[in-house]
């Protein structure tokens, strides 16, 4: 299992961000490898693990999202903040619009930006095709580029 979590914690990780803050997707990362070892007897193929995994994470993010506090009690300002404020409101700018993008773009960035995950490793650790994970890095880089291009996202009525 030590294997197992050390080649799919990132993956599981970059999934419940796109849903909840990071503190909370850092304590679901462990809740969702516990569940993945309680049910490992329902796994029929080994093959079809990454997208089990993955199915399991996104329950468990949309289960927390539907909680009306963080886990952890602390806001998407507290944690982990750049040390410089300019830096700090940019990450924070572009993981807002990097969750305010669909499912299948917004996993496969946060796995390529924020877990620094290449896209074959996206692609054999979520199950997706090849293909498929580069036509969702490329669409969902334009959508993030044209996100952040706009005056919302900047923060400016302008």
């Amino acid at each position: 299992m030590d294997a197992l979590y050390r080649r799919f914690a990132p993956v599981v990780h970059g999934v419940l961000l796109g849903y909840v803050q990071k503190a909370d997707a850092d304590d679901l990362t462990q809740d969702v490898f516990e569940t993945a070892i309680r049910r490992l007897h329902e796994l029929r193929d080994s093959a079809a693990f990454p997208g089990w995994i993955v199915r399991i994470a996104r329950h468990a993010a949309l289960d927390a999202k539907r909680r009306t506090t963080p886990l952890t009690g602390m806001a998407w300002d507290d944690a982990a903040a750049p040390d410089k404020p300019d830096e700090h409101l940019e990450a924070e700018r572009s993981l807002r619009a990097i969750v305010a993008l669909p499912e299948a773009y917004r996993e496969t960035l946060l796995l390529r930006l924020v877990e620094g995950l290449t896209g074959p490793e996206i692609a054999e650790r979520t199950g997706l095709t090849p293909g498929s994970v580069r036509v969702n890095l490329h669409r969902g880089m334009a959508m993030l580029r044209i996100a952040l291009a706009t005056p919302a996202a900047r923060g400016t009525t302008a």
